[in-house]
């Protein structure tokens, strides 16, 4: 679909009409009653509209087309999910139609308003963004927030497809769903894929063998990591922890015929000590160990200080004292700061309990989910930031998953259109003031 065409959609669904009358290309009067429902699936565009054409109401499906002759080069002429279309609706007519049954289908040419034309493309030449920012200062703050109250939803609902897929491949396992979704986390983004990638490769049921012993844990999270392999680390930092636990996942290895990821995956560059995927990792096997963030313990956590209690550990001894392989530093406990933590619940716990919650229709986990991301600190970033100067302040993680859903769906792709603050600059009347 051309901008023209989703143009022409949004003036037929607003009724955003000439005060002429309307008329077929025959001359016929029309009245439009209802303009339909917007269908956004495969078939016509509008299903259930009302029009009276020639005095006689019909009741049934639109179609809009940029041209008339659309119709044709989209082959709805023999498509029988088009014989009950009552009108064709084009910016121009440049052909006549029939239905697949052979009726001759009555056209009505719609001009997009002159003020919708010139609002559209001041939003498609803004180089600034968001595109929209002059029209935000003038919205009614229940208007606000009943559209990120929708885009919140919106972004919960894209991350369970994520979930779903993931659930999917380890055959219905939630386990194993849910600790490959924690792992992605703990990248924190630089390491994100390689976390997921690793988590794909680490077979939990040969690690719940050697559950109760966090040293073999440890042998089994580097050793898939491919941090102990001879070629991941200069030999000079090969110190007698490193052997050790070199020598553990060898008899693992072999054991349970592993085969680990290659070390080039992970990303240290302008990475401070305390997130790299050494730390990280030791932090996930101590977690592991303590069995805390199971899948039951997280569904079980009432609130945001249940969640910081689950993920409260920090790591072994060795690494409380180092950052790498063969390197001391200062003993420091390395728990997760209460930041890091946020971004965990933000993006494991409050998708998987939301995601279970539509599993099992329990509207209860959905609503903890939601609750959960209405009560955590709003996320600071280059999107919050943005929208903060223009009018818009994240009060909770609610808010900016929000705006973070509103940049990736809607600003990025352009869709100004389906985005209610689009809509809005749409339908302003006065020039935008000159910056």
């Amino acid at each position: 679909m051309n901008d023209m065409e989703e143009l022409l959609h949004y003036v037929w669904q607003q009724k955003l009409l000439p005060t002429h009358p309307l008329t077929t290309q025959d001359g016929e009067i029309i009245e439009i009653i209802n303009p339909g429902l917007h269908n956004t699936n495969a078939g016509p565009d509008f299903f259930n509209a009302k029009i009276k054409i020639g005095g006689m109401l019909w009741v049934g499906n639109v179609e809009l087309h940029d041209r008339a002759s659309d119709w044709h080069r989209h082959h709805h002429d023999n498509d029988p999910n088009y014989d009950n279309v009552v009108l064709h609706v084009c910016r121009v007519i440049d052909a006549d139609i029939t239905t697949p049954s052979g009726r001759r289908l009555p056209q009505m040419q719609l001009d997009i308003p002159e003020r919708v034309l010139q609002n559209h493309q001041e939003l498609l030449n803004e180089v600034r963004y968001p595109p929209c920012f002059r029209v935000i200062p003038q919205m009614p703050l229940l208007s606000v927030h009943s559209w990120l109250n929708v885009l919140t939803i919106e972004r919960l609902e894209a991350k369970n497809q994520r979930i779903f897929d993931l659930l999917n491949r380890h055959n219905g396992d939630w386990e194993h769903t849910a600790f490959i979704t924690l792992a992605r986390n703990f990248g924190f983004g630089v390491n994100t894929d390689a976390f997921e990638l690793w988590a794909e490769h680490l077979p939990l049921q040969a690690a719940g063998k050697h559950r109760d012993d966090l040293f073999q844990i440890e042998a089994l999270f580097f050793g898939q990591a491919g941090m102990l392999e001879d070629n991941a680390l200069d030999p000079s930092r090969h110190d007698d922890y490193f052997k050790r636990l070199a020598a553990e996942y060898a008899f693992l290895k072999q054991k349970f015929s592993l085969t680990p990821i290659a070390f080039k995956n992970w990303r240290f560059l302008r990475l401070r000590p305390q997130n790299f995927p050494y730390i990280r990792l030791a932090q996930l096997a101590r977690l592991y160990h303590s069995r805390q963030a199971d899948f039951a313990c997280l569904l079980e956590a009432q609130d945001i200080k249940a969640i910081r209690a689950l993920l409260s550990h920090g790591v072994s001894d060795y690494w409380q004292e180092h950052y790498t392989f063969g390197k001391s530093a200062p003993k420091q406990p390395k728990t997760l700061q209460n930041s890091s933590v946020d971004i965990i619940l933000i993006n494991t716990i409050v998708p998987l309990l939301f995601a279970y919650g539509k599993y099992r229709q329990d509207n209860a986990l959905c609503e903890r989910a939601v609750d959960f991301l209405e009560k955590a600190k709003a996320e600071h970033n280059a999107i919050t930031r943005v929208w903060d100067e223009v009018g818009i302040k994240a009060q909770n993680a609610a808010d900016s998953q929000a705006l973070i859903q509103l940049k990736h769906r809607y600003c990025d792709r352009k869709d100004c259109l389906r985005c209610r603050f689009g809509v809005a600059y749409l339908r302003k009347s006065t020039p935008p003031t000159q910056d």
